[in-house]
């Protein structure tokens, strides 16, 4: 599903900043490491380790001030995948300034069905590839709840090791053989999320560019749209439902690694991440979120999208729909960072179903 929105956590009110006290001091930092067990459709079992660091810049700002994060892991899994990242959000004292950023290499053998919103089981094909990627958002506040910003994405991909004579050499797929693209645009956003993680009341819409050209250094040349609509509603008590709306729109000439790819495990549910692609995408999601007790809680949650080559292409026929269940952990309460594990079914041309085992909600 393309990159997410930056990670903003904002109450509705804003009370005035006091004093904290020594043992507040000491709350303002956090880390988290912990040996990671981590499933899903692509990867099989995987293990690794992973951490989380969240943090305030100003002791004496934590009301006005979100907190900061950063996540690190590194994981090889069962298919002889190994993936290392690290991402996170920070948030300058007040707001003013809020940097998003991921970095991570991959070495990946993965599968391809084809292009487009008919692409059938039988055409299935394994490939594998490597690749370096940074993505950096810069935003400023212009007003309250809304920050204009820069983006940057950079990908080398450095190998691509496929079948020759067949699906990548008879579609001439863009971005078969390694190549590098380097794109910067512009962003706007709005957010009212009352918790960086795991938010249960206000709402958030981003709409980005990113426009990718040889005077940037890119092989390939095409414009990235993006549009990522979310609203958390507490129902009853501390139940939430929550809903995305989200739609991954290019024009030019697209390559393999940055064709919309459906399915995953913070998308579409039960497809396996890439099991559709193309150039344009759209998804609907509910997520119901009910705390059970202790640190439990569980989730129910239903999908629906498509993939198209032309915008046109997105409607109804071939649509592909997700539904599952899944249970969640909290591994930091404060926070609201929970350990999910979710179950989710494939509906449509393709039948599929998946176990995923993850760090963080899904949106």
């Amino acid at each position: 599903m393309g990159i997410q929105g930056t990670l903003l956590a904002q109450s509705d009110s804003i009370p005035v900043p006091r004093e904290p006290t020594p043992n507040q001091l000491l709350r303002t930092r956090n880390t988290l490491i912990l040996p990671l067990v981590a499933r899903s459709i692509e990867t099989d079992w995987s293990i690794g380790v992973a951490s989380s660091f969240t943090f305030r810049f100003g002791h004496t700002d934590t009301l006005t001030t979100r907190t900061s994060n950063t996540q690190a892991l590194a994981l090889y899994s069962l298919r002889k995948q190994f993936i290392a990242a690290i991402n996170g959000t920070t948030y300058f004292p007040g707001e003013r300034i809020i940097l998003n950023y991921q970095l991570s290499y991959s070495y990946f053998p993965d599968k391809f069905w084809g292009l487009g919103k008919e692409a059938p089981d039988e055409n299935e094909e394994s490939y594998t590839f490597k690749q370096y990627y940074a993505y950096l958002h810069f935003q400023r506040k212009v007003k309250e709840r809304v920050f204009a910003g820069l983006v940057y994405e950079y990908q080398r991909l450095l190998s691509v090791d496929y079948q020759p004579g067949k699906l990548f050499d008879q579609l001439a797929v863009p971005g078969r053989n390694p190549y590098h693209i380097s794109g910067a645009g512009l962003s706007l956003t709005y957010d009212s999320r009352n918790n960086a993680f795991a938010p249960d009341q206000g709402g958030f819409l981003q709409v980005y560019f990113n426009h990718f050209a040889r005077l940037f250094g890119s092989d390939f040349g095409y414009t990235n749209y993006v549009i990522d609509f979310r609203r958390f509603l507490r129902i009853y008590r501390q139940q939430v439902l929550a809903i995305q709306a989200y739609g991954f729109f290019n024009s030019g000439n697209v390559p393999l690694r940055s064709l919309a790819s459906f399915g995953g495990s913070n998308s579409m549910r039960g497809f396996y991440d890439g099991r559709f692609r193309s150039k344009n995408q759209i998804v609907a999601q509910v997520e119901y979120r009910v705390p059970l007790f202790w640190r439990l809680g569980a989730v129910g949650f239903f999908g629906v999208g498509n993939v198209g080559d032309h915008f046109n292409d997105l409607n109804f026929q071939e649509v592909k729909y997700s539904a599952g269940g899944g249970v969640r952990l909290a591994l930091n309460r404060k926070e609201r960072l929970n350990l999910r594990i979710d179950y989710g079914w494939g509906l449509g041309q393709s039948l599929s179903n998946g176990l995923y085992f993850q760090l963080g909600e899904a949106f």
